[in-house]
């Protein structure tokens, strides 16, 4: 009973006759109190002094060390319908195993010789090239004897020139000859003229000097002719050596003309053998992908299509499959106030969900069931749930992690910071401080954060 009245109830009452009373008030036990209460302070006190280790605790699960080690998905790169499956779930695979097959949805890749036709295809397009080829060397071939010719023709017309100029030349000597002989011709005339009449000669003498004269003038007329018709020999001459070249550049720029319309042809049909070499090749990928293969050794988890018939577009998720060989690890997540306390290579222990343990987080050389674990990579952006990702490999030097642990299993990560005093560990807690922050002096606390 509480003493809050005025009125002091064991001042007028008797309580000692009471049974309550009598196993109440009593001074046997106050001594061995008094002790018990005097050596748990002074263990207190004590214990306030032992060294704690400081610590930072997360909530993680099992991975593996590298992504290509994790759990995946195999998907289809182009759009099908399932026809059969090989595996069951759970069986294992090694890497190429055939996992199921599928077909075409799409009406451009129904024919089931698509790969056969677009060879033929390709093989008619390149004898279309190689005819070009030698189309192309044949008009070259043209080209080169039309030139030769050319040549040969303009010498022979230049030839002609040479002799029309020699003929000119001889012409117009012989018209000279003449213009003399008629000159010669027309004094003798002259002088028997004026011979006859002084009476010196005959008639007869005149006569025939008049008809050498007109001879005379007629071979001067017909000399004049030849020599005209050389120089138009020489003209004419000179319009064949034109025509000769305008004729033949006409053809050999005919010839060049189908020459490059042969090449253009040639070109166009190489751009579209490439462009079924692009086809054919795609085509005969395209139908190695009906198989879908395992990407590795494995052991398939769960069929994400299942059944018959059922069709998927590309990129759609068809099987998850766990690699068989795998270098354990252990991701965790830590507050953004703890990350500068996290580095490189600092020892974690860890718990596993599922196996038995007894820890003493300030003490960890005496907690049972917890495994060592070595930071080796600390994400540097902040992920979705608000805290920063933390990769722990296995201790080499310490007790190996449990050969039945599976990925995808949770665990609990307690991180050792500094050894300091108990009171002082109660001290931060009350005060709401964080860990002490610091610097490992191993050499991994210069490593680059991963």
């Amino acid at each position: 009973m509480l003493n809050i009245s005025p009125n002091k109830l064991n001042k007028t009452v008797d309580l000692s006759k009471y049974k309550a009373a009598q196993k109440v008030f009593h001074k046997r036990h106050y001594k061995h109190f008094n002790r018990f209460l005097l050596a748990f302070s002074i263990i207190g006190l004590i214990v306030l002094f032992l060294p704690w280790t400081q610590n930072i605790t997360g909530k993680g699960y099992l991975t593996t060390l590298t992504p290509d080690q994790r759990p995946q998905t195999i998907q289809s790169p182009i759009p099908g319908r399932i026809e059969k499956w090989f595996v069951r779930e759970g069986d294992f695979v090694k890497k190429g195993d055939t996992i199921l097959f599928i077909s075409e949805i799409k009406n451009e890749y129904f024919d089931p010789m698509l790969v056969e036709r677009t060879g033929k295809q390709l093989k008619a397009k390149e004898m279309s090239v190689t005819s070009y080829q030698e189309k192309v060397k044949a008009l070259n071939t043209q080209i080169g004897a039309l030139a030769q010719e050319r040549s040969l023709k303009l010498k022979q017309a230049k030839n002609k020139l040479i002799q029309a100029n020699l003929k000119v030349q001889s012409d117009s000597i012989d018209f000279e000859a003449a213009k003399t002989n008629i000159s010669i011709a027309e004094r003798q005339y002259d002088r028997v003229v004026q011979l006859q009449a002084e009476g010196l000669k005959a008639i007869t003498d005149t006569e025939e000097k008049r008809l050498k004269l007109q001879e005379t003038q007629a071979k001067l007329i017909s000399q004049e002719n030849k020599l005209l018709a050389s120089k138009n020999d020489v003209i004419n001459a000179e319009v064949e050596i034109g025509r000769i070249q305008a004729e033949y550049t006409d053809k050999i720029s005919k010839a060049r003309s189908e020459m490059m319309t042969a090449q253009s042809n040639q070109f166009d049909s190489e751009a579209q053998v490439t462009k079924l070499e692009n086809e054919y090749t795609n085509y005969e990928l395209r139908s190695q992908l009906h198989y879908i293969r395992a990407p590795q050794d494995g052991f398939i988890n769960k069929a994400l299509q299942a059944g018959i018939g059922e069709t998927f577009k590309e990129g759609d998720r068809l099987v998850g499959i766990m690699p068989a060989n795998y270098d354990m690890a252990v991701e965790t997540f830590v507050e953004p106030l703890d990350l500068p306390l996290v580095h490189l290579g600092e020892d974690v222990r860890i718990q596993f969900d599922g196996w038995p343990v007894i820890i003493f987080s300030g003490w960890p050389n005496v907690s049972v069931g917890t495994y060592g674990g070595k930071v080796v990579a600390i994400e540097t952006f902040i992920s979705d749930n608000g805290k920063y990702r933390i990769l722990l490999a296995p201790d080499p030097n310490d007790e190996p992690w449990p050969k039945d642990l599976r990925v995808g299993s949770g665990a609990t990560t307690i991180a050792l910071l500094e050894d300091v005093p108990i009171w002082f560990e109660l001290w931060r807690q009350l005060n709401g401080f964080p860990p002490n922050y610091y610097q490992p002096e191993n050499e991994m606390a210069t490593a680059k954060k991963k």
